[in-house]
């Protein structure tokens, strides 16, 4: 008993780092094996958590940073996934799994089935909880009730309501709560999605929808579960950035809540961030990880926690045949179109990095191709899209028609403006400080804007306000007197007079083609391209490596 004990107690030990070293330190069999609980009052319980795999149903090329390098693995894809599901649910008999948001958007697949060709797989994979993410309104409220209602396992949020008109507040579309009631003890999960969706997102998405923040209703549900439901354990599950989701767990509202189990913003947390109150996990995103925390009991309360953030690895998870078969069935009305090749690349695509990235640089070199006499182009900040870096026999990376899918799920019309240069310094300001605001709380989920025909150089660090140095277009600064054209996509339900938030633009008019029309004849005119980052945004106090918008805590992106 003496050497079992000795046993799990290095295990705990080397997997607690295991994550900051390596995923490939211990195969699942090496991980479990031997490591019955040494007590008959002992169990072990092991939720796992997914998020913002946006569609991405197959393998795909994943980005990590090691050693101060780019590196390229394949990872995820259902199939796989459903391997190492297999695999855990057989290693843990009390197995709870969990999908935390941005489920039915993000793939060709999935604007083409309105979501609903997803559905089928996660109900195959029997999961036990949803979240809904920022952009499971896409389709609009009633799409969105329609996709969360038909799959299996229940859904939560706390801070979604139905919208009467006039401001008021109906009842919660979504119940706020779920408790998991397993060996005798309770779990109780407590869901949150982003307050800011209808500013994050097209305004006419999330229509019929009033948001909250969580603040506002948190410390009630805590009580509510803690001492009416009598939770042995309580999880706040949330799609709110881990910014947001690391401020949350500072407020004494959070006071009694052991974790939050986040989304929304990509990150990969290997090891739990320690705040006030609760502790903070992010699994990454495209289902290229599972978050995986396991919680000892003894006597009905947790002496042991761990977490561990697994990598779905295709060399070490065989496709399942029947999720691959399942996968295969849905997508075969439009393999054709998703696979068809309308252009190359002859450098890596991805877009992890928070300043300058490939795939955004290419968005821009397409709108600079067809509209030469703009002064200024902008892509949104967007993070999702799964890299794209391996070349077929032509020797260049491959572009489907389903990838311009994963770049811009939504094909919006192209919209040209006037602005001034005021107008301009103005929305920099308010850019940056949405991604890198001290205080937590207002950080967006995005990245920096990203520019062509102008060069920003800025402190990211400074104060609200204070973080452009300076601003270059045509190779002049910025005049605020000056009127200068600017173009970008058109957002569902702006106002006519506004151009990637930038505000009352002088003569807006869209254009009569959209990104993917745009997108497609660039590439057939020019490929191979070579979209390398051209540094028209220069952080004079941050790497151009920049892969995450958090600071003030331990954590890296890796």
């Amino acid at each position: 008993m003496s050497n079992r004990r000795s046993f799990l107690k290095t295990v705990g030990a080397v997997s607690a780092g295991a994550g900051l070293l390596s995923p490939h330190i211990f195969n699942d069999e090496e991980i479990y094996k031997g490591v019955e609980v040494a007590d008959k009052n002992e169990f072990r319980l092991t939720i796992l958590q997914t998020t913002d795999v946006h569609c991405q149903v197959h393998t795909h090329d994943e980005l990590f940073w090691e050693n101060d390098k780019i590196v390229f693995r394949k990872t995820g894809g259902y199939a796989h996934f459903a391997t190492y599901l297999k695999k855990q649910r057989k290693a843990n008999k009390n197995l709870f799994l969990m999908d935390t948001g941005d489920m039915f958007q993000g793939s060709e697949l999935s604007v083409k089935t309105t979501g609903k060709a997803i559905s089928p797989i996660l109900n195959a994979l029997d999961y036990d909880l949803y979240l809904p993410g920022n952009w499971e309104v896409i389709y609009g409220k009633k799409e969105m009730q329609r996709l969360l209602g038909g799959l299996h396992g229940p859904k939560v949020c706390a801070n979604m309501y139905h919208d009467l008109g006039e401001g008021k507040r109906g009842d919660h579309i979504f119940p706020p709560y779920h408790i998991w009631h397993t060996n005798g003890v309770k779990i109780g999960f407590l869901g949150y999605t982003d307050h800011l969706v209808p500013i994050r997102q097209s305004p006419n998405y999330s229509k019929g929808i009033i948001y909250t923040k969580p603040e506002e209703n948190v410390a009630h549900y805590v009580d509510v579960l803690r001492n009416q439901e009598q939770c042995d354990f309580l999880m706040i599950v949330a799609h709110m950035g881990l910014s947001q989701q690391i401020h949350l767990s500072n407020l004494e509202v959070s006071k009694g809540v052991d974790y939050i189990l986040g989304g929304d913003t990509h990150e990969r947390v290997r090891k739990p961030i320690q705040g006030k109150y609760a502790k903070v996990v992010e699994p990454g995103a495209f289902g290229s990880f599972c978050g995986r925390l396991e919680l000892t009991f003894k006597d009905g309360k947790v002496i042991k926690h761990e977490y561990h953030l697994d990598e779905i690895t295709v060399s070490k998870y065989k496709e399942d045949i029947e999720i691959k078969s399942l996968v295969n069935q849905l997508e075969s009305p439009y393999f054709a179109d998703i696979s068809r090749v309308v252009g190359y690349s002859s450098v890596p695509l991805y877009r992890y990095f928070v300043i300058e990235n490939t795939i955004d640089t290419m968005i821009l070199d397409g709108l600079r191709w067809k509209l030469p006499e703009i002064d200024i182009v902008l892509s949104n900040g967007f993070r999702f899209c799964p890299p794209r870096s391996t070349p077929d026999a032509t020797g260049n990376i491959p572009i489907t028609n389903g990838f311009i899918y994963d770049m811009l799920p939504v094909d919006s019309y192209i919209r040209i403006g006037k602005v001034t240069g005021r107008q301009i310094k103005e929305w920099l300001e308010k850019e940056l400080n949405n991604v890198f605001a001290k205080d937590a709380a207002k950080r967006f989920g995005g990245w920096v804007t990203k520019f062509n025909g102008m060069i920003v150089k800025f402190y990211a660090f400074r104060e609200e306000g204070q973080r452009v140095e300076s601003v270059t277009i045509g190779g002049k600064i910025l005049n605020p007197e000056k009127v200068y054209s600017i173009a970008a996509c058109e957002r569902d339900g702006d106002p006519a007079d506004m151009i990637c938030r930038v505000r009352n633009v002088m003569e807006p008019k869209n254009l009569p083609y959209s990104l993917h029309e745009n997108m497609r004849d660039y590439l057939k005119a020019s490929s191979p391209v070579k979209p390398m980052p051209k540094r028209n945004a220069i952080a004079l106090d941050a790497p151009e490596t920049l892969l995450s918008q958090v600071y003030g805590v331990d954590y890296q992106f890796h």
